[in-house]
């Protein structure tokens, strides 16, 4: 069992609910983020705090806590979920919606739900093969803001799926942004280059960057996709992903179709980070 919290009240999540007039199931008008923690501490709570800070200012939403009492509010239901049989380390999911509106449109106090959740790890055969994604000509709308608007992967769903393929790569006009949920970079030679536009600034993908400082030649910039053509290595970065190699972009084959030794390395330096963390 995992406890939430919803406007003040703590109960277990199947307990929660919020009103049909919510402005989040009206009109779509809600953020939200996620993160794991690692041995009981929450994953870098400054950046996430400072991003969910960022897109409800974007999305003129007032946040209803400060940053103190929100982590307060962590610790709290990481342990009445430890009460219950909840594992150690958990994921954490804020949604914060426009609220209830009388007129169904005008904003006038949000909705701020806190759920922990059970970590969903990656399948360990992915990390050894790495993955298949294709090309999608989309850039989501307000691409810095981590809005609930997750409608383009559902749509396209069964077109994944028939490319026996996990995930869309977002291009526009031979620009690459990003996947659907996650970030994306690539390696050529000493240089690791990740789009710097029309993307979401994940936190995962901020860690990767500082952890390769010192080993190689961080390029954050706009990436086209003609230069995939010569890419050694690429993957993708987020919460749950880590770092995950891609080793095919629809009938493109990245390097020479393996996993590649850069990315295992920056795997493994994440992994070091976290088993101390």
């Amino acid at each position: 069992m995992h406890y939430g919290y919803f406007n003040g009240t703590f109960a277990p999540t199947d307990q929660l609910a919020v009103g049909v007039t919510d402005l989040g199931l009206l009109r779509g008008y809600g953020l939200f983020d996620y993160f794991l923690t690692y041995n009981g501490r929450p994953f870098q709570w400054d950046w996430y705090w400072e991003r969910f800070q960022n897109s409800a200012m974007r999305m003129h939403l007032p946040l209803p806590l400060e940053k103190n009492e929100t982590y307060t509010i962590l610790m709290e239901l990481m342990e009445r979920s430890a009460v219950v049989g909840a594992p150690a380390d958990m994921a954490f999911r804020f949604v914060m919606t426009g609220g209830y509106a009388a007129d169904s449109i005008s904003i006038e106090r949000p909705n701020l739900l806190i759920l922990t959740e059970p970590i969903h790890p990656v399948p360990a055969v992915q990390y050894e093969q790495g993955i298949k994604v294709i090309l999608d000509e989309y850039v989501r709308e307000m691409a810095e803001v981590k809005s609930t608007d997750y409608k383009r992967v559902i749509l396209m769903a069964q077109a994944i799926r028939s490319a026996g393929a996990s995930d869309l790569l977002y291009q526009k006009g031979g620009e690459i942004s990003e996947l659907s949920r996650s970030n994306f970079f690539i390696i050529k030679g000493d240089r690791l280059i990740t789009p710097s536009r029309y993307i979401l600034h994940g936190i995962t993908r901020r860690t990767i960057i500082q952890l390769a400082q010192s080993d190689f030649q961080v390029e954050e910039r706009p990436l086209l996709l003609s230069e995939l053509y010569d890419a050694d290595e690429a993957f993708t970065t987020s919460s749950t992903k880590k770092v995950l190699p891609i080793t095919q972009i629809g009938e493109l084959t990245i390097g020479d179709g393996y996993v590649g030794p850069k990315s295992k390395f920056l795997l493994e330096r994440f992994n070091d980070l976290i088993k101390n963390w």
